[in-house]
């Protein structure tokens, strides 16, 4: 997979959202068919689309997504479970606000579940397998962040995260990282932007793959473990600015 691909695919349209033309019925709106509700608004926390305490009400979002509103509560239900939304009785459900001990607490789980998904990666994964994102995380990486280009950098350690994940062959592993990275999006998108933080976090990252490419699945994942302990603590740092 090629980094112009992953650039590419960024703004490709979400599956399984579709706008359906109006029927002679309900001629006022359009509405989302088949929406999966508890998906959608997960990937809105994420993107900060619903920054951390916007109110989510049953009866806007049952509007929205055309929808009944048992569907929409159990859909709030189960990104409470998630720690990404909080149900407060008696006044409705808000995206959840982490704060620093929170989000401390979630970089070392970070810490030994990626350490853990990079030694398993490196140890089920084919020689040559990694070749193609030390090439990436190389000069295009870093033109990315000399021109700026914020969204293809971060779409870089996005891929580096999905192929990981893919050859570390851990579901559990993964479906407890899916929800912790859910939680901290924002927060690892404005870190990136502190002053020399992307330049470290980038060298960090090619010496974690070029052990992987040499098969040292120890070291790939005592230097993974390293670059979670430095980037936790750079928002120690500046949690005020990225919290």
């Amino acid at each position: 997979m090629s980094s112009s691909h992953n650039q590419g695919s960024k703004s490709a349209p979400r599956s399984g959202i579709k706008l359906v033309e109006p029927s002679v019925k309900k001629a006022t709106r359009p509405t989302i068919a088949r929406v999966d509700v508890a998906q959608e608004l997960r990937r809105r926390i994420a993107n900060h689309d619903l920054p951390p305490g916007s109110k989510l009400k049953e009866v806007d979002l049952s509007i929205e997504f055309g929808v009944p509103r048992p569907r929409v509560r159990e859909a709030l239900s189960s990104l409470a479970e998630r720690g990404l939304v909080e149900r407060i009785p008696n006044k409705g459900a808000v995206v959840m606000r982490l704060d620093l001990a929170q989000v401390m607490s979630i970089y070392e789980a970070r810490e030994a579940l990626e350490g853990l998904c990079v030694r398993l990666a490196t140890e089920r994964s084919p020689k040559g397998h990694w070749d193609d994102l030390c090439e990436l995380f190389g000069d295009p990486m870093l033109g990315y962040l000399r021109a700026g280009n914020f969204d293809a950098f971060v779409a870089g350690y996005e891929m580096f995260r999905a192929r990981v994940f893919a050859a570390a062959k851990s579901e559990v592993t993964q479906d407890m990282l899916d929800s912790i990275l859910e939680r901290t999006q924002m927060i690892i998108r404005r870190s990136i932007m502190l002053s020399g933080r992307a330049e470290r976090g980038l060298e960090q990252h090619r010496a974690v793959l070029q052990a992987m490419q040499r098969g040292d699945a120890a070291e790939a994942e005592r230097l993974r473990k390293m670059n979670l302990r430095d980037a936790a603590e750079c928002i120690r740092q500046y949690h005020k600015v990225v919290i």
